[in-house]
């Protein structure tokens, strides 16, 4: 591809004002009415999404409940019970989880469908914003941009399995392990719907756009605000800043921070490589444009 064909591809993309803003409300429109849409589905299935939640909530319980009876699990078998490699234990009681108000259920369904309805429509939101934008681009730079809209939700969903198979049992686990039970006092844990909600989707949220890191280092190396060299010679702080925010984010103990710690910096080493690798492709795509501008130039 030449500097020539790459400016006259531009040139011929150009429109009005009013044009862009016309395709601007309509794409939104398009974006509005697929929420929408995924909001009713979502709210149909949202006993079904909120069961399907609950599974970790059921997996700690059963571990408890085992080592309670017969002592011979602990923490560090919820990763061997979700390799397959020792069966789930079934909880002593059903699970309980409660609510304090009347349509406190009902408003808890329905912030589940919204978040719901962006996860399933984030394909046709991201794809929205890719033709809006993709005509304002050259076409080695939209070439460049699509990989990043297939990454993204790839390594939100890496980032949520974590949370639902690993995270989510452990802190759950670690929760119903602080009940008391002895002679007439019982300490026992009854979360409300809405609380266990927000604790699922805030979990989630953290990991999935933690797991965003090599998409956003990557960006800022394409638009040539950070480099690889950059990236490696301050390995040290952004391994403390990482720390930091796994602290933030997960509960107050040293495994979940490590669970989340761990993968995050293994990505940034993962950016600092996709970085240099943009860097030597646009060497080689500069060189193409030198020549193809020296081929341009008359010949005396």
């Amino acid at each position: 591809m030449s500097y020539h064909d790459d400016a006259s591809d531009l040139e011929q993309s150009r429109a009005p004002l009013m044009d862009h803003l016309i395709e601007l409300r309509q794409r939104l429109i398009t974006c509005v009415m697929a929420l929408a849409v995924g909001f009713i589905i979502c709210f149909i299935f949202s006993s079904q999404i909120y069961i399907f939640l609950l599974h970790p909530f059921e997996m700690a319980a059963g571990l408890l409940a085992s080592q309670k009876t017969k002592g011979e699990h602990g923490p560090f078998d919820l990763l061997l019970i979700v390799i397959g490699l020792k069966p789930l234990p079934a909880a002593a009681q059903s699970l309980k989880l409660v609510f304090t108000a009347p349509l406190e259920f009902f408003f808890t369904k329905m912030k589940l469908a919204g978040f719901g309805a962006i996860v399933l429509t984030f394909p046709v939101l991201a794809w929205q914003l890719y033709r809006f934008v993709a005509p304002g681009l050259y076409k080695r730079e939209r070439s460049a941009f699509l990989p990043f809209l297939i990454a993204a939700p790839v390594l939100f969903c890496m980032g949520a399995a974590l949370v639902y198979f690993i995270m989510l049992p452990f802190v759950l686990w670690f929760s119903l392990s602080q009940q008391i039970t002895t002679g007439n006092i019982q300490v026992e844990l009854l979360p409300k719907v809405s609380d266990y909600l927000e604790l699922v989707t805030k979990l989630l949220l953290a990991f999935g756009l933690c797991f965003q890191l090599p998409v956003v280092l990557s960006l800022a190396g394409l638009a040539g605000l950070v480099t690889s060299r950059q990236l490696a010679s301050v390995r040290r702080y952004a391994l403390f800043g990482i720390v930091v925010v796994a602290a933030l984010v997960t509960p107050p103990d040293p495994i979940s921070q490590l669970m989340l710690a761990t993968p995050i910096y293994l990505l940034y080493e993962v950016s600092i490589w996709c970085v240099r690798l943009m860097e030597l492709r646009r060497g080689d795509d500069e060189d193409t444009i030198d020549q193809s501008r020296r081929d341009l130039i008359p010949r005396a």
